[in-house]
């Protein structure tokens, strides 16, 4: 039996009610973003990536729009000093993109960390230390005087180092495990550590207030942020920042909130990528403004090329569900699913255009290099005829009458669920010709001849039914419909043509004619078929054939 009763709250409330970002409606510009993929999402992976690896990662970065990159923690390992003295060295760095590096408040390491950064065409060094009760009382078990002053004595010496190297230096301070800190003393540090930054306009400082573990419900987090940015000192020269993780599953939410809040600055990672649960995903955060309007700064529009690189340098894999990204996020099994996408893609080229308003879709899928062909309406055991006829509208130009792409529909789920698979489009194509197109057996007719005469038509149709050919002569009042009165007088038949279509197969590589045909049985039940040939008239004698025969 789970036992609760071992579990409290460890996070603490502003000493102020703090619910002003409530009043907020949506976020409505963009943060400046920071990818920490490098960094924290690097020291994540079961197989942290090589050299090449982090290379072309930071090629991907800037290439979606990334300006601030946190790099590493050059004075962790060899490889992290390379990888960014690499950079530096092999003129990688565009004169638009800022590198982050990441000390903890320890004068060797920030010494060492200057070092790295020499020649750098700007860096930001992002100076930490734990301020938490947690890590206060049980890994430094020191007072609280005493981490404050660890945290100013690295801002000192962060300061001092920059005067000291030649360069263009901005510094970060995060108080790590800021969501376990009482904010009041969060803010006792912050204050303390700006003191002696002495931020201005044209060298603002930031401070980041990372979720290091995610401790409550998003709310809480977002009235942390807004007592901090409400009463931090110098405030108009400080960018507040955000470096939510996702042990709760709220990371997302967390920065939104926190944004609303008077945030204004992300720190994460593509897909989520970090250490535990991961840090907040870039990409969820960013297509969520995309999707309201919100232009995010950030480019993934070729979203397959971004997932494959990730893949590939991360040894990760982008999960199907993943929002915005995932192989399944946009695709519809359920067939009132596709009934509505169909119709809503159909309003919309009608309608509205611009707009983008499709039902179940949040966003229009070509956006991030998808296509609704292949990533949309997807055939199963689960669909309808609306994802049916859709697929062989868009794909294939059939217009199928609205009864008989419910036939169809059946027939494609009958066939996904006796074979326990998807669908894919040509498959689906190939069991329409194969069930409803020009089939000719039993019955088949192998001539026809017309003319008119005492205001109607005549014809003469030979056909064959079992090996047996016989010739027919019948009257009508049309050509379709004289060639069915010669079937029913020739082999009894009883049945009513009730549906009648044709159009041009645009699609087509030749110029080609489909024609629908429905009958209805005495019992009620309807039998269809779809004939093609240049001639519309041979094409709609095919179709009442296939019909026929899909009647026994």
């Amino acid at each position: 039996m789970m036992n609760a009763k071992k579990y409290q709250r460890q996070y603490y409330m502003p000493p102020v009610k703090c619910m002003k970002w409530a009043e907020k409606e949506y976020v409505d510009k963009a943060p400046i973003w920071c990818s920490v993929d490098l960094r924290d999402g690097n020291q994540a992976l079961v197989i942290p990536m090589s050299l090449e690896q982090k290379v072309e990662f930071f090629k991907l970065l800037v290439e979606i729009g990334f300006k601030e990159i946190e790099v590493g923690f050059p004075a962790a390992s060899e490889t992290e000093y390379t990888f960014l003295r690499t950079l530096i060295e092999q003129n990688l760095i565009p004169e638009d993109v800022t590198i982050q590096v990441l000390t903890q408040a320890r004068e060797h390491i920030i010494r060492r960390t200057f070092e790295a950064v020499k020649g750098a065409p700007k860096a930001i060094i992002h100076v930490y230390n734990s301020t938490s009760v947690a890590q206060r009382e049980q890994v430094f078990k020191k007072s609280k005087e005493e981490i404050k002053q660890i945290a100013v004595d690295g801002a000192k010496l962060l300061k001092e180092l920059a005067e000291e190297t030649e360069g263009n230096f901005q510094f970060e301070y995060s108080p790590e495990s800021f969501t376990g800190t009482e904010p009041e003393y969060a803010l006792e540090v912050c204050n303390a550590v700006l003191d002696v930054w002495q931020p201005t306009p044209e060298n603002k400082c930031i401070i980041n207030l990372p979720v290091t573990v995610q401790l409550s419900m998003p709310h809480v987090y977002a009235s942390q942020i807004e007592y901090m940015s409400e009463n931090m000192k110098y405030r108009e020269n400080v960018i507040l920042s955000q470096h939510p993780h996702n042990d709760r599953g709220c990371g997302v939410a967390d920065s939104e909130m926190g944004l609303l809040a008077g945030a204004d600055r992300i720190e994460g990672t593509l897909f989520g990528n970090g250490e535990r649960t991961g840090n907040v995903d870039i990409i969820t955060l960013a297509m969520n403004m995309y999707s309201q309007g919100v232009d995010p700064g950030l480019d993934f529009s070729n979203m397959p090329h971004i997932c494959e690189v990730y893949e590939e340098c991360t040894g990760m894999k982008v999960d199907d569900r993943s929002p915005y990204s995932g192989s399944l996020v946009f695709a519809a099994f359920s067939g009132s699913h596709q009934d509505a996408i169909a119709k809503g893609m159909h309003w919309r080229d009608e309608k509205d255009p611009s707009r983008w308003t499709v039902p179940y879709l949040p966003i229009d899928p070509t956006d991030v290099g998808r296509n609704y062909d292949a990533d949309v309406i997807r055939i199963n055991s689960q669909s309808g005829k609306g994802g049916v006829g859709y697929i062989l509208e868009t794909k294939y130009g059939l217009n199928l009458p609205a009864k008989m792409r419910e036939a169809m529909g059946y027939t494609a789920k009958a066939v996904s669920d006796h074979k326990h698979k998807e669908l894919l489009p040509d498959e689906i194509f190939s069991l329409f010709k194969k069930t409803f197109e020009n089939v000719v057996e039993p019955f088949s007719i192998n001539e026809v001849h017309f003319q008119q005469k005492d205001g109607g038509i005549v014809t003469q149709v030979t056909s064959s039914f079992n090996g047996k050919t016989v010739t027919t002569e019948a009257k009508g009042n049309g050509r379709l419909n004289a060639v069915s009165n010669a079937l029913k007088k020739a082999y009894d038949l009883k049945y009513n043509l009730v549906t009648y279509q044709e159009h041009a197969l645009e699609k087509s590589s030749s110029s080609k004619a489909i024609a629908y045909v429905g009958i209805e049985s005495p019992n009620g039940n309807l039998s269809w078929g779809a004939g093609v040939d240049p001639d519309i008239i041979r094409a709609s004698i095919d179709a009442l054939v296939t019909a026929i025969n899909n009647r026994i």
